[in-house]
């Protein structure tokens, strides 16, 4: 019985998570992918809708968020991408439709500062939460843009 029991759990893939805009994607969001694959067997990316990123930075950089999502797909590191399903900008939703094992968040998210709603999903679906996956924060899709209109605008 134990052996079985042990095969059943080797045969569990351990299923890592996040979540952002990726709207552009940078050196930044590579890293993170990278690193968070290394954290279990599968990564999910739990991607904002362009109503969600709209909410976050006002317009979205790429067209919509099945080219953003078609972009993701192609990364090796990515085993699936769903786009989430909730109406703000936090991935509570996301969290409940996918249930990781583990929510990686990136280089400029720190423990204490995610939004309570994202870390009572955590605790009633017992999913480990690792910070600072990636590595400190070298980029940031707002500088990008950010730096595109200050050149557009000299021109």
């Amino acid at each position: 019985m134990w052996k079985k029991l042990l095969r059943l759990l080797r045969l569990k893939k351990v299923v890592v998570a996040t979540g952002g805009g990726f709207d552009p994607l940078h050196e930044g969001h590579i890293r993170l992918f990278r690193e968070a694959k290394k954290l279990g067997d599968e990564l999910v990316i739990m991607l904002n809708s362009d109503m969600q990123v709209s909410k976050k930075k006002g317009a979205t950089f790429y067209p919509s968020q099945e080219e953003r999502k078609e972009i993701l797909e192609s990364i090796k590191y990515i085993d699936r991408v769903i786009i989430d399903p909730g109406k703000d900008t936090t991935c509570e939703d996301g969290l409940r439709a996918v249930k990781p094992d583990i929510l990686a968040k990136g280089g400029d998210r720190v423990e204490g500062a995610m939004p309570e709603v994202e870390l009572k999903a955590c605790r009633e679906l017992g999913i480990k939460i690792v910070y600072n996956v990636g590595g400190e924060k070298v980029q940031s899709s707002s500088w990008l843009l950010k730096r595109a209109k200050q050149s557009a605008a000299k021109k």
